[in-house]
């Protein structure tokens, strides 16, 4: 091979060269990848009512109040395992600002099919509802004594909407606790797990769900401290980025940004 490449002219012999190189090429781009592809999803106000027209939260055993203003609790959706993605078309979605590619092992850590997961998520989602209504309850003491709390959300799995679910079941309750909401009127969105000690963790996919909910008309949204840095990339004109990493902050921080002036007094990423 070596003698018949010496006699070639030099693009003759780089074009023989690189025939296995664009030959490689081409079977990359038939062969799946284990990317899946993620986009906003629903970005639901726990204060009124999902999909299937069911009040989000319902409260019985103790007095209730009317609320005005939002409390969307925020989502990604991200195809499944079962979905087949070849580079093109993970290509296209790298360098749209409303899709994000990642590796199928960090959307689905645990793993399975497309039935699997489903499962997982939505036992996540119970746990996460448990936790919200433990960390509420826990919050509001004697005014959420005796309190009965269902949680509907059509559709939707996983930890992630426990803070709001948390928020929108003291709003219902006690509000601002001085007879105000806690939304102050406003859209607010947001995202983070809880724990029944009220503490509000990390979820992933921060971006796009700060997209979504932009889209739908939040201004304020409420992020876990440690995914503050994230959550900047690419920010919407005329979001604000709240860092929260208790609920007892998060709550404070509500109540400051719909009192005359405290805007200015609560921290941003």
């Amino acid at each position: 091979m070596l003698p018949l490449l010496s006699r070639l002219s030099r693009n003759s012999r780089l074009a023989v060269c690189a025939l296995p190189v664009v030959a490689l090429l081409g079977v990359a781009a038939l062969v799946p990848l284990p990317f899946a592809v993620a986009q906003p999803g629903t970005a639901t106000d726990v204060l009124g009512k999902d999909s299937e027209g069911r009040p989000v939260i319902s409260v019985s055993g103790v007095p209730t109040r009317e609320t005005t203003g939002k409390l969307r609790m925020t989502t990604i959706v991200a195809t499944g395992p079962s979905i087949d993605h070849r580079v093109g078309e993970l290509a296209d979605a790298w360098f749209r600002e409303d899709r994000a590619v990642m590796p199928h092992d960090v959307v689905y850590p645990t793993g399975g099919n497309d039935e699997e997961i489903a499962e997982h998520n939505k036992g996540e989602m119970l746990k996460s509802q448990n936790s919200a209504v433990s960390a509420a309850l826990g919050y509001l003491g004697d005014k959420g004594r005796g309190a009965k709390v269902d949680l509907h959300l059509a559709d939707v799995g996983g930890p992630s909407a426990g803070l709001l679910f948390t928020l929108g079941i003291i709003d219902k309750i006690d509000g601002n606790g001085a007879g105000r909401d806690l939304t102050g009127g406003r859209d607010i969105a947001g995202t983070g797990t809880i724990d029944a000690d009220g503490t509000v963790g990390q979820v992933g996919g921060v971006p796009l769900k700060i997209k979504g909910a932009r889209k739908d008309g939040a201004t304020v949204f409420l992020v876990p401290k440690a995914e503050c840095s994230q959550a900047k990339t690419d920010l919407p004109a005329g979001m604000r980025l709240v860092p929260v990493s208790t609920l007892d902050g998060a709550v404070s921080a509500l109540t400051e940004l719909a009192s005359p002036g405290g805007a200015g007094r609560v921290p941003s990423c």
